[in-house]
């Protein structure tokens, strides 16, 4: 059993789950999302605040196995590509 997880920033936990989805999961509920050998939870985290400026931040914990997470973290990480960022 493999554990990663990562920081995302700018975009809303239920978009994330969205793009979890579309890779092939299914909501278990609102912060859990299963595929075939994975499973994301989605941890909702306090926004950064740089003066008047906040920023949501959202945690995603992925666990299952090791060649599932590394595909699915590949693929997730081009979802969450942002131009200019």
């Amino acid at each position: 059993m493999c554990y990663q997880s990562e920081e995302v920033h700018a975009i809303p936990l239920w978009l994330l789950r969205e793009y979890l989805k579309d890779l092939g999961g299914t909501a278990d509920d609102e912060h859990t999302v299963v595929g075939e050998g994975w499973t994301a939870k989605l941890i909702q985290l306090r926004p950064k605040e740089v003066g008047s400026l906040r920023v949501g931040q959202v945690k995603v914990a992925f666990s299952g196995r090791s060649e599932a997470i590394s595909q699915l973290r590949t693929q997730f990480h081009k979802k969450t590509i942002r131009a200019g960022a």
